[in-house]
């Protein structure tokens, strides 16, 4: 059994099992699937400033924040009973292409040459990760979730908003990939 965890699971198997979120979320409380609004939930529980955005009952959406604590507490079993040791397979086009950025170690899930603490404080880096980090949050909040809630729990519940949402955010992934992603790999 543990075998079987330890392999990727197909579209197929994968898809349909997150899909299944919604509506045991709806048929057991009425809720809605989302990770970016439990930040807000810990800041409305941690800073009991008297900013109007975090005025609310968050104890009515604990849940959320269970559920996040699950997502952590999976990613740590995952990473320390299902290490899988063998190699990370990477299409060898996109060897090619990343070898011309100087991207060539692939001994993680991210390749090593992007995400480390010394690249961090390059030009490359500070774009990457403080300026992506920026910008996810940034969207995020002015789309009204992020993508999870929009594509999975939005389009489920036919949610005209999360259509728009889901269709802007692979605009954007696509542009991202193809024409901006480049040049910053390039600095």
């Amino acid at each position: 059994m543990i075998e079987i965890l330890k392999q990727p699971w197909p579209w197929y198997v994968a898809g349909p099992l997150i899909g299944l979120t919604v509506p045991v979320l709806l048929i057991l409380g009425n809720k809605s699937f989302g990770i970016s609004s439990s930040l807000r939930h810990v800041c409305a529980a941690c800073m009991p400033a008297n900013i109007p955005f975090f005025k609310y009952d968050w104890k009515k959406e604990v849940w959320n924040l269970l559920f996040v604590a699950g997502i952590l507490l999976g990613g740590v079993i995952a990473v320390n009973l299902l290490f899988n040791p063998a190699r990370i397979e990477v299409h060898p086009g996109l060897v090619k292409e990343l070898a011309v950025y100087g991207i060539t170690d692939y001994s993680n899930l991210v390749p090593v040459d992007i995400m480390n603490w010394q690249s961090l404080f390059t030009a490359r880096g500070l774009v990457m990760m403080v300026g992506g980090g920026f910008l996810v949050g940034f969207g995020t909040r002015y789309a009204g979730g992020c993508t999870s809630g929009h594509a999975i729990m939005g389009l489920s519940s036919l949610q005209w908003p999360s259509l728009v949402a889901t269709i802007c955010f692979m605009i954007g992934g696509f542009t991202m990939a193809n024409f901006i992603l480049p040049f910053i790999l390039s600095l």
